[in-house]
């Protein structure tokens, strides 16, 4: 604050008689500017001011807002009846939660769930130790996902062009707009979701691309798995997705993979990996994991051996591995600078040791030949049937009507697209800068954007309808492992234009008036009578 006299400090400081305490050189030295800072951060003698209006009169005018802030409650409310339990439901007690079995979907998987229920208000997410793919633990995302429920910044009111609409004007647009594609069999209409393993929103899709056959359908995740399904496409000829059984594994080979955070189905690979290193119940032995990785993971700070590289190198890593157990055309590349040949003959060692009790886990992001090698590794350990199984891939597909994201965007910029519906997805942020999703979304005459939250997508479109939470809404979607779980609400949708991807996906189709419940129960009803 001011210049100090230091030999005075230290004068002051050798003739104390004990310890003293100061926050500053100013407090120690006690100058008049500290003084004076000190008088106008905290007065003395506060309750004393100039001001001339006294304590009485200061408590008079607080006293009058008050009762004048009263006064607005005091309009005439209207008539309520309340009406009490004549009959108790049955299994409602009050401060006893009950607990329903539903699923979350994420990436377009099921992730089964327990929801648990006070007085028909869900508050807490449990895992459902009775599914098969469930493994009974829960992901994070699962545990936070009753937050979206009750999110202040969901949206709450359906929109056009920024003014609020109701439903009935929704679906007289729509039909307008359906109006003049019937003429061209839907060739200015596109669908862009994101990844659909749902078999009633596949059912409603397949149906809508029937009545318009000239539409596409166009599946976009930001987090793309299209080389994991390319690359075991090309291992087994058809699209499959793994099923890995930890619990039978005592060796696994992680080539980047984050399989105890990432993926469908990691809640419960973290749960049975964690089993496995637990001995209990006479086990004596833990299993042991091989960590190949290009950055600090969940999966990675757990591995017993780890050894970082980056990601274009860990399909090096993988072609010596293949070629030290003997797979067909694999040679041994030469490998990156922090791998050892030793190490990569232990890992192998250990590997063959194990042989159908070991496995190899690719990451989703690596490359299509990671994918090819890490299932010709399985296939030589004899893994297959023991720690992974490949099975049908749950993902919805309707072969030769579905598009790319590219081919979506290049579309927009020729002006052959119409009417473009967006189904909970927010593509303007997620897809990338130089593709120039956002500027060619702007040419297209009709866009329609469902969705949780108003998001970048949501302002460069013309119709916004908010969605329902799956906690709010009937459907149903496929586990990783193929099992249909059925997505049940625990509470009706908290905002009145709120509406499922079913029910708006009916406008669609034929039956524009069905509701989620009917449309899933109509899809099964079909399917098994």
């Amino acid at each position: 604050m001011s210049n100090i006299d230091l030999p005075a400090i230290r004068a002051k400081l050798a003739s104390a008689a004990g310890p003293t305490y100061w926050r500053s050189l100013d407090e120690l030295a006690d100058t008049p500017d500290f003084q004076h800072y000190l008088q106008r951060e905290f007065p003395q003698n506060a309750a004393e001011w100039s001001d001339p209006a006294g304590r009485r009169q200061f408590l008079k005018l607080m006293g009058a807002s008050l009762a004048l802030a009263g006064v607005t409650g005091c309009t005439r409310q209207p008539v309520e009846h309340i009406v009490p339990y004549v009959t108790e439901p049955e299994g409602v007690v009050p401060g006893k939660p009950q607990l329903f079995a539903t699923a979350m979907p994420r990436d377009g998987f099921a992730e089964p769930v327990l929801a648990v229920s006070h007085m028909g208000r869900p508050i807490k997410i449990e895992p459902n130790p009775e599914h098969p793919a469930s493994g009974g633990g829960t992901s994070v995302y699962a545990q936070a996902s009753i937050l979206d429920l009750y999110d202040p910044d969901r949206s709450q009111t359906l929109t056009y062009r920024g003014e609020i609409r109701s439903w009935s004007d929704f679906v007289t647009a729509m039909t307008g707009a359906l109006g003049a594609q019937q003429a061209l069999q839907g060739a200015g209409l596109r669908l862009l979701t994101g990844a659909v393993t749902s078999p009633t929103l596949a059912g409603q899709i397949e149906q809508m691309l029937a009545i318009y056959p000239s539409a596409r359908w166009i599946q976009y995740e930001p987090a793309s798995r299209d080389a994991q399904v390319d690359g075991l496409a090309a291992a087994f000829g058809q699209r499959v997705e793994p099923s890995y059984k930890l619990e039978n594994a005592d060796v696994i080979l992680s080539l980047d993979a984050d399989f105890m955070d990432c993926g469908p189905g990691h809640g419960r690979l973290a749960r049975t990996f964690s089993d496995r290193r637990r001995l209990e119940g006479g086990a004596t032995s833990m299993n042991r994991l091989y960590m190949v990785e290009s950055r600090t993971s969940n999966t990675g700070t757990k591995a017993d051996h780890r050894i970082p590289v980056r990601a274009a190198d860990v399909e090096a890593v993988a072609r010596s591995v293949a070629a030290g157990l003997g797979v067909a055309g694999a040679a041994a590349a030469a490998l990156p600078p922090r791998v050892e040949q030793a190490w990569v003959n232990a890992l192998v060692g250990d590997l063959q040791a194990s042989g159908a009790r070991a496995v190899a886990i690719a990451g989703e992001h690596q490359s299509v030949a990671v994918h090819v090698l890490t299932a010709a590794i399985n296939q030589a350990l004899g893994a297959v049937g023991s720690t992974v199984e490949y099975l049908p891939s749950p993902a919805a597909r309707v072969d030769g009507r579905t598009g790319t994201l590219q081919e979506l965007v290049g579309d927009m910029a020729a002006g052959k697209v119409d009417l473009l519906v967006i189904l909970d997805s927010n593509p303007v942020y997620a897809t990338p800068v130089d593709l120039g999703f956002g500027d060619q979304l702007k040419k297209v005459p009709m866009r329609v954007h469902v969705g949780l939250l108003r998001d970048e997508t949501t302002e460069l479109c013309h119709w916004h309808v908010p969605a329902t939470h799956y906690l709010e809404s009937w459907s149903d979607a496929r586990s990783f492992d193929g099992t249909v779980t059925i997505t049940q609400p625990l509470i009706a949708p908290l905002y009145e234009t709120a509406r499922s991807v079913h029910e708006v996906l009916a406008v669609f189709g034929d039956n524009p008036a069905q509701t989620g419940y009917e449309t899933v129960r109509a899809y099964w009803e079909a399917a098994y009578g």
